[in-house]
């Protein structure tokens, strides 16, 4: 990982003068950032899979180790203090020797709750940024996850580093593979949980190592938005198929969708074909400056425009828009801000002061009213889908004579349609990580 090597100390300047910014408007030290600690199961005595703070893993790619902690001011070299327990029941991390550790101050701990011997003394000026406030009580911390430092941290987050880019189109490349495998086992009328187990295979990655539980519905699961059951059993006549999958490198996350039909012909397959070409309509769309809300409605006229020309709709985009029937197919937002969290955060940022611009009352549901800028990496993901619950409001409406219900009867079994791939904004043109790497 040689280019990874030469691009990561310049994301670590970047990180130091966001946080040398952050700690003169909050009139600050440092700040402690804590990688986070294990949780106990309830009434057990295993632990939930550990995840790491993503404030942490932005400085390096320590992903699996609880009990470390940071002490970064901006300015010094930062100081790492990783977790090397005496521990026969668990596999103890190597000491750190890799491309990245020259960049730090390195303390080993034996001991979590020794830690207070590697902090700085009088720690009263400082911030601690983490999950359990309660540790940081215990240290005498001075204040915890300050709202003016995360909020210009978040901020300045969408805006990625070339060291990040390189491990965002990496966690790409991984999640391209896993929907390769998987593909090719459902058109091998494999089961939910077979072609799950297929795309861990090909991925490399356990459940835990997921940046999100893997979405892999059959038929009419693929209406479900949030499918996680995996069924064991595969269906009497595979249809349809819907994979909402990524796959994680050095803490950054992929988040790919795509939708299958088994038999490439009939009006779901020249359906699912027409939204295809939505998709990359709308990425090609991508550019800095663009209002991500306006492109959320276009995606709305645009699918409605489907709906009509498919004849499952008679009214026009526009009015199916304003009577919010469009709504009806297409539930969701459009896409979100991805990187060290798959819906990262500062989505509804307007500025690193906290000016806050909300989604659209009409659409509740969308995650990103940014305009695009250079460097911040989304996610296109329009979709259309046979919801029961929502068709059946719909069927109570005022518009249920402007619906071919007969026509969406037919369609129900196949569930819905997502295509979402992962874009880079930059000045010259959207950047489709996803397809780049080959995946349709």
């Amino acid at each position: 990982m040689s280019s990874l090597a030469t691009c990561y100390p310049k994301h670590i300047e970047t990180l130091q003068q966001r946080t040398q910014k952050a700690l003169e408007r909050s009139g600050l030290d440092a700040l402690i950032i804590h990688s986070g600690q294990t949780k106990r199961q309830f009434l057990d005595d295993m632990d939930y899979p550990f995840k790491v703070n993503p404030h942490f893993k932005a400085w390096l790619p320590v992903v699996d180790n609880p009990n470390c902690w940071l002490v970064v001011d901006g300015v010094k070299k930062p100081k790492l203090i990783f977790y090397r327990p005496e521990d026969f029941w668990h596999k103890v991390p190597d000491a750190p020797d890799q491309f990245w550790v020259d960049s730090f101050e390195l303390v080993l701990l034996s001991k979590a709750d020794q830690v207070f011997r590697h902090l700085p003394r009088d720690m009263d000026n400082m911030a601690y940024i983490g999950e359990h406030v309660e540790v940081a009580e215990a240290l005498s911390i001075g204040q915890f996850n300050p709202d003016e430092v995360l909020t210009y941290l978040h901020y300045h987050r969408a805006y990625k580093t070339d060291y990040e880019l390189m491990c965002m189109r990496e966690a790409n490349r991984i999640a391209v593979a896993g929907h390769t495998a998987a593909r090719d086992a459902f058109l091998d009328c494999k089961s939910e949980l077979d072609i799950h187990a297929a795309y861990l295979n090909a991925t490399g990655h356990t459940d835990a190592q997921l940046p999100y539980g893997n979405i892999i519905g059959l038929n009419e699961n693929g209406a479900i938005l949030h499918y996680m059951q995996q069924e064991r059993t595969a269906p009497t006549e595979s249809l349809s198929f819907l994979i909402d999958a990524g796959a994680s490198f050095n803490g950054y996350a992929a988040d790919i969708t795509r939708t299958h039909c088994f038999k490439g012909e009939g009006t779901f397959a020249e359906l699912l074909a027409a939204m295809t070409e939505l998709e990359k309509g709308l990425v090609e769309q991508v550019k800095v400056g663009m209002d991500y809300v306006e492109l959320h409605l276009n995606c709305h006229l645009r699918i409605a425009a489907l709906l009509n020309a498919f004849g499952i709709v008679d009214m026009s985009p526009e009015h199916m828009l304003e009577t919010g029937v469009s709504a009806t197919f297409f539930p969701h937002g459009l896409g979100h801000l991805i990187g060290l969290q798959v819906h990262d955060v500062g989505g509804f940022l307007d500025n690193d002061r906290g000016k806050h611009v909300s989604a659209p009352e009409a659409h509740p549901f969308l995650r990103l009213t940014r305009k695009l800028e250079d460097r911040q990496v989304i996610t296109i993901e329009p979709g259309l889908y046979f919801i029961d619950s929502l068709l059946a409001k719909l069927k109570a409406g005022n518009y249920s004579d402007h619906v071919d219900w007969s026509m969406v009867n037919a369609l129900r079994p196949y569930g819905g349609i997502r295509v979402e791939d992962n874009i880079i904004v930059t000045p010259g043109g959207p950047e489709n990580i996803t397809r780049n790497l080959g995946l349709r």
